[in-house]
C-alpha cells in the first residue's frame, strides 16, 4: 500500500482530517462538526483518483484514535463511518 499521512485541522467547532498518499496532489478527508461534546462525523470524501488504497479507512482510524485519546464520542452521521462503526464493535464505548 502507498504511504498514506493523516494530519488534523481543528478550527473550534469544527474540523477535517486530512489523507495526504504519497506522490498525489488529491486530499482525502472526514469532515466533523462537535455537538454536545461529541464530533459529528459528517462526511469522508476520497477523490477516485486516491481510491481503492483504504484512505477512508484511514481517515476514520485518525478520528477513533483521537476519541480514545481526548475522551470524547463519536456520531456516525457519514455512512463510511456507520459503518466502520458496525465492523468494529471494539468502538461501541465510542458511539455517541
Amino acid at each position: 500500500m502507498e504511504e498514506v499521512t493523516i494530519t488534523r485541522h481543528e478550527h473550534g467547532s469544527h474540523g477535517e482530517y486530512h489523507a495526504h498518499v504519497f506522490g498525489s496532489t488529491h486530499i482525502g478527508r472526514l469532515t466533523w462538526v462537535e455537538r454536545g461534546g461529541a464530533r459529528v462525523a459528517e462526511h469522508t470524501l476520497v477523490p477516485p483518483a486516491i481510491g481503492g488504497r483504504g484512505v477512508a479507512g484511514k481517515l476514520v482510524a485518525a478520528l477513533i484514535a483521537d476519541a480514545h485519546a481526548h475522551g470524547f464520542k463519536v456520531v456516525p452521521q457519514c455512512s463510511y463511518v456507520a459503518a466502520a462503526f458496525e465492523k468494529h464493535p471494539e468502538w461501541t464505548d465510542l458511539k455517541a
